[in-house]
């Protein structure tokens, strides 16, 4: 059974209640759920977390390169900065789709940039939640190409 980290970047915590506009009213907890559900379809095992701050989520992309056949990553805001995200993604070895809940090439200038999607398999933007799901589904279909 492969095994897939899903990690969930800074204020994805607040989801349902942070600017339902553009994020949406869906929680972090019925994401976590619903992603459970199609694990359990794609015989997959997750292993899903959340962190806001940067060293965090770096220890747990480098703990997921020991255990886990891939990454399903929303790295938020450090998206379109983070230099350390992106090179422990490059450094992981292992399929990493970056996903968002909004499409981030339609929003402000400075979110036009992912420093963290030219070391992933691929980015899924724009479809809220359904971002997660088809994420999920091209990860397990990476692994299973492999």
């Amino acid at each position: 059974m492969a095994r897939i980290k899903v990690i969930h970047g800074p204020n994805l915590n607040l989801l349902g209640k942070r600017e339902p506009d553009i994020y949406g009213t869906v929680s972090l907890d019925r994401i976590n759920a619903r992603l459970e559900e199609i694990a359990a379809e794609l015989g997959l095992k997750l292993e899903i977390v959340q962190f806001n701050a940067e060293g965090q989520i770096i220890d747990a992309i480098q703990e997921a390169a020991v255990s886990c056949q891939g990454i399903l990553i929303n790295p938020a805001a450090y998206t379109h900065y983070s230099i350390a995200i992106r090179d422990a993604i490059a450094a992981s070895a292992i399929p990493t789709v970056e996903v968002h809940l909004s499409n981030i090439y339609a929003r402000e200038e400075f979110r036009h940039v992912s420093v963290t999607a030219s070391v992933c398999a691929g980015q899924i933007s724009g479809f809220g939640p359904r971002s997660y799901e088809l994420g999920l589904r091209a990860l397990a279909d990476i692994i299973k190409d492999k």
